[in-house]
């Protein structure tokens, strides 16, 4: 499958026919070349994950669109590197928003309203094919990944990148729900991963694969942290040992998903949390260490 690789902000990209990607212009360290709006569709386009609300962006996609009429927005999630420039769209065509709310609001998007609130199974009608909507909770507790099943594609938003992990932020983000998701898109026949941040997966199943690997790997080094302690054990404690592989600089998003992994420990009854507080400032340790591998 030869696709482009053009992250070009503002510049229409085709992935594959009746699919064009259009990057924005918010690239970074946790966006990588930025976001990936993708444009779904030919005479009547479906708009997938818009963007940050950035003036610029929005002249480009509504350019890249054109003539065609937009039939719907559909958002993976509602963190605001994918879902805000919604409303604009949505006043500028009338087009129908479609995603869920988050069980929080921290980190997410507070101008998102859904016209039509997203459901496992839902069918999106487009004139490529049909959308269907896959709930994928874990990184956020609103994300869906859209199948495209007539072309093989998946969008994942924030659930599977290219070439790296997503943070999954507690209490939102749920490490047990995000495998289990994991586990679930394995079971679909995908050609193609397009994820929200990078460039289009070319052999999904040993993407996922590598996925639900690396995080195993990773709680058994929680595992392992917590099972050297002494006694219970703060975050700030366990996170250069459960770590250590990831650069200092990152620790602070690193800390997120180890918050996630302990959390899915305990709530499997394989550790427990010891003093007041939020999650995050208690300490952890393991029930029996010696039945935890």
């Amino acid at each position: 499958m030869d696709i482009p690789d053009d992250f070009t902000p503002g510049l229409p990209v085709a992935l594959h026919p009746g699919l064009r990607r259009v990057v924005a212009p918010n690239g970074g360290r946790m966006t990588g070349p930025g976001t990936n709006p993708d444009l779904l569709g030919d005479r009547a386009v479906w708009v997938i994950d818009p963007g940050p609300a950035i003036p610029e962006h929005q002249f480009a996609l509504e350019r890249a669109i054109g003539t065609a009429t937009v039939a719907g927005i559909v958002v993976t999630h509602t963190h605001r590197d994918h879902s805000p420039l919604a409303l604009a769209l949505h006043q500028a065509t009338g087009a129908p928003r479609v995603g869920a709310l988050p069980r929080g609001r921290a980190h997410h998007d507070e101008t998102f309203v859904a016209d039509l609130t997203a459901s496992d199974g839902q069918v999106l009608a487009t004139d490529v094919g049909d959308l269907r909507l896959v709930a994928t909770p874990g990184h956020a507790s609103n994300h869906f990944c859209l199948w495209w099943p007539d072309a093989g594609f998946l969008f994942t938003g924030d659930h599977v990148l290219e070439g790296v992990t997503p943070v999954i932020l507690p209490p939102d983000g749920d490490m047990g729900e995000y495998l289990a998701a994991l586990r679930r898109l394995q079971e679909l026949p995908l050609r193609a991963i397009a994820p929200g941040h990078g460039g289009v997966i070319r052999d999904p199943q040993a993407n996922l694969a590598y996925l639900v690997a690396h995080r195993l790997k990773r709680e058994g080094k929680v595992i392992a942290g917590l099972r050297a302690a002494t006694g219970a054990m703060t975050l700030d404690e366990l996170l250069p040992l459960a770590y250590d592989d990831v650069p200092v600089a990152m620790h602070g998003w690193a800390r997120h998903s180890l918050l996630a992994h302990v959390l899915k420990l305990v709530h499997e009854g394989n550790a427990r949390a010891e003093g007041a507080g939020e999650p995050d400032a208690q300490r952890y340790a393991l029930l029996d260490p010696a039945q935890v591998r």
